[in-house]
């Protein structure tokens, strides 16, 4: 027996991590969601209520716990507590195990019965903490009955019958109470327990307390498991199959936090989603549905160092309280291992959530995930609205925002339940079937258009009235109806309304038409109206139109789309699909409907100035890019032309005798540096940096002599300038100008005729060669 309980121990050792971290998690994210404050929601037309929950986390204390799992246990805990949608709800944290002896108690009270608003969610922070490992002369065993027994009676003392009850029990699933003397002799300890164990079961069923259990160890009892689930009470927050209590399990104390979150999330019908995990400094991603109207933003960090901001779907980085283009912010769990940024009406989109840590705080991966509630509305039509008796008509009921914006992510919708009837005089109620499969009459899968068909019974008479309810965990249900009457065999107007899907920015307009037919000899008045939409979003008009006896033709109908400031910052993310009803009523036939047709209208945001003249812009720059290289072909080639690379330097005696060529080089900047070497006895030119002399070429012809001190002299192609008291400067003749090449000059024939020398001012004509050149 001793031996077989040890392997018990040891299997429920690692499962500590997840169970503890998991429940400080679930007492944190309980109270997040809540509505911060009682400021109405602002883009509806009223804030919705968020249910409370009173529950009570039960944590398997029965096995040694090592450090590692008991922290991951806490974070799942807290990242649950943190994710609730009501500061009115309640929890209640205990450990349990067994009494093996007198002076032992199977129950340990941690967290008593706390209201998660802002201060209690930061007790809960504190007091999931006091969870512990047992140690054997504490009793290690597994008392099922115990746990069950108290989470009950802590459920359902002083508490409101009408709050749903919730029992998270975090355990392997194996009940042991073979060293519990108060379940009777050895031989019978465990009959006995599986005898009490079925009684709480029921006293919990009779309470309305629901247990969801979750189960940790490589070989959990999943029969024990899914018997206590079964064993509570069955009615989830909605009557879908995903609300009813059922059994988890975890393969690793890594999965805890996101196996609680799932499981918090199906008992309190909320909606969950896991995002990204990597090690700071990092960048998070997580989804929120547009369909959301409060949800938490759950940051597990591992690490209390670890500092994270948010950024919304526009790239604005928002604040972690107060308001900020229309949303509200409440941040819980700062400074701890785990933290939540509560959202009420929270921008749609991808969400990023940045982490950063200092070195030495950066080993362990940072998770992210989203626990949120929203609202479904729904837009239900007949075509044609008023069939006559015996008649196949198409019902659909299109999926929108609250504010009346289509939705096409069918993730945002599922598991939802669509239960639409047809009632009317003379005959019994019509169950419907609709789908979004694209069979049959459902034009398209998956567009959040459900369609069917059905036949108007030939005993109807008088009116008709289809209605369809909207059901989904996480949404607040939805029950839409239309009217309509059975229509006489020839209707004295019929109507045909066509207004295409279009595309439109702020304030566009788009233009459709009405076919009209009035057969009376009569005049009728038409009313034409949008529905199912936020008013100011669009509008129609005309508003009314007469129609003459027997007048037939088409009338022009234009939608008006409402001013860039009624979408707020919706317009951010680039577009917006409106959907709405068009109507049109013969108001001189008692309001008979003759249209109701679905809209569907992309809008966009006014274009910029880039978006409106890039042509312009691009032909701008492609003129500027042709001048630019226009100028620099200019330059390089002007800088050419002053290239002294070539110039052929001779040195010339007082006598006019040629005393050496110098070929002269690229230079810095275009000029030629030189100086005159034992100018007494051997003279010669060689090239120096910072020599006194420098040549550049003249675009003129020729060459520039630049003296240190002595400004610039014109050196032309057949003329010298004077460097020394004794010596002259002169071009030779392989000198070429870049792009000419100049005649050998006459007066070169001769080694030893001397240069002629250009004349000077004091000579008379004009400027002299020697005269600066600047």
């Amino acid at each position: 027996m001793a031996t077989v309980r040890a392997e018990r121990q040891t299997r429920r050792g690692w499962a500590r991590r997840g169970v503890v971290s998991a429940l400080s998690g679930a007492a944190v994210l309980v109270s997040l969601l809540a509505p911060a404050g009682h400021d109405p929601v602002p883009v509806a037309e009223s804030a919705p209520a968020f249910a409370s929950v009173n529950y009570a986390v039960a944590v398997d204390e029965s096995a040694s716990l090592a450090p590692e799992d008991m922290k991951a246990e806490k974070a799942a805990a807290a990242r649950i507590a943190l994710g609730d949608v009501s500061s009115s709800s309640h929890v209640t944290v205990f450990g349990f195990a067994a009494a093996e002896s007198g002076d032992q108690r199977a129950v340990d009270p941690v967290c008593p019965r706390t209201t998660l608003d802002a201060a209690g969610r930061e007790s809960i922070g504190g007091c999931v903490g006091k969870l512990r490992s047992r140690k054997k002369s504490e009793g290690t065993g597994t008392d099922f009955p115990s746990a069950i027994r108290q989470g009950v009676h802590e459920l359902s003392t002083d508490t409101d019958p009408s709050v749903p009850r919730v029992l998270f029990l975090l355990t392997d699933g194996e009940m042991d109470v073979t060293g519990s003397p108060k379940y009777g002799d050895t031989a019978h300890r465990k009959a006995e327990g599986e005898r009490q164990l079925a009684q709480e079961l029921k006293a919990a069923a009779a309470k309305g307390v629901q247990i969801w259990p979750l189960g940790f160890g490589p070989a959990p009892d999943k029969a024990q498991l899914d018997r206590m689930a079964a064993g509570g009470y069955q009615k989830g927050c909605v009557e879908l199959p995903s609300a009813r209590p059922k059994a988890g399990k975890v393969s690793g104390a890594k999965d805890v936090g996101p196996m609680l979150e799932k499981v918090f999330a199906a008992a309190h019908c909320l909606r969950y989603q896991q995002g990204t995990s990597k090690r700071p400094p990092a960048t998070l991603e997580i989804g929120i549905s547009p369909l959301a109207t409060v949800g938490s933003i759950v940051v597990d960090k591992s690490d209390p160092a670890v500092t994270v901001t948010y950024v919304d779907p526009s790239g604005h980085k928002v604040p972690t309280s107060g308001t900020y283009r229309k949303s509200r912010f409440e941040l819980a769990g700062a400074g701890h291992a785990v933290e939540a940024l509560k959202i009420t009406d929270p921008v749609p989109g991808v969400w990023k959530v940045k982490a950063e840590a200092p070195e030495g705080h950066r080993s362990l991966p940072v998770g992210v995930s989203v626990l949120w509630q929203g609202e479904l509305r729904g837009a239900i039509t007949m075509d044609p609205p008023s069939p006559q008796a015996g008649q196949k008509t198409t019902v659909t009921m299109r999926l929108q925002t609250r504010e009346g914006y289509e939705i096409e992510d069918p993730r945002d919708y599922a598991g939802l339940r669509v239960s639409p009837q047809l009632t009317g005089d003379g005959f019994a109620p019509v169950p419907l079937h609709l789908t979004d499969d694209g069979k049959g009459s459902d034009p398209k899968a998956s567009d959040g258009s459900f369609t069917g068909s059905v036949t108007i019974p030939k005993s109807a008479e008088g009116t008709l009235k289809v209605c369809g309810t909207l059901t989904a965990s996480g949404l607040h249900a939805d029950t839409r109806c239309e009217g309509g009457e059975v229509a006489p065999d020839a209707p004295p107007v019929t109507t045909a309304l066509t207004l295409p899907a279009a595309d439109a920015h702020p304030g566009d307009t788009v233009t459709g038409t009405l076919a009209v037919h009035n057969t009376s000899d009569t005049p009728h008045t038409l009313r034409l109206s949008v529905a199912d939409l936020r008013p100011g979003l669009l509008s129609v008009s005309p508003a009314e139109i007469k129609l003459k006896p027997g007048e037939s033709g088409t009338r022009n109908v234009t939608l008006e789309v409402g001013p860039e400031g009624v979408f707020g910052s919706r317009l951010d993310d680039g577009e917006l699909r409106l959907g709405g009803t068009a109507t049109v009523v013969d108001t001189t036939d008692h309001d008979r409907t003759l249209v109701r047709s679905p809209l569907s209208v992309r809008v966009t945001p006014e274009p910029g100035i880039w978006d409106r003249y890039w042509w312009a812009f691009v032909s701008a720059a492609a003129l500027i890019a042709l001048v630019t290289a226009a100028v620099l072909a200019w330059l390089r080639e002007r800088r050419g032309r002053r290239d002294p690379n070539g110039l052929v330097l001779q040195l010339v005696s007082e006598e006019g005798d040629i005393l050496g060529d110098h070929t002269a080089g690229h230079g810095h900047k275009q000029w030629y540096a030189f100086a005159v070497v034992e100018p007494h006895r051997s003279p010669r030119i060689e090239r120096h940096n910072h020599g006194p002399y420098a040549v550049q070429r003249s675009p003129e012809g020729g060459a520039v002599l630049r003296k240190r001190g002595g400004g610039r002299t014109r050196l032309p192609t057949s003329g010298s300038v004077p460097l020394t008291e004794t010596l002259s400067l002169t071009l030779g003749e392989e000198t070429r100008s870049p792009r000419n090449r100049r005649p050998r000059p006459s007066w070169f024939r001769s080694r030893t005729t001397p240069p002629p020398t250009a004349p000077t001012a004091r000579e008379g004509g004009s400027a002299s060669a020697y005269e600066s050149y600047e």
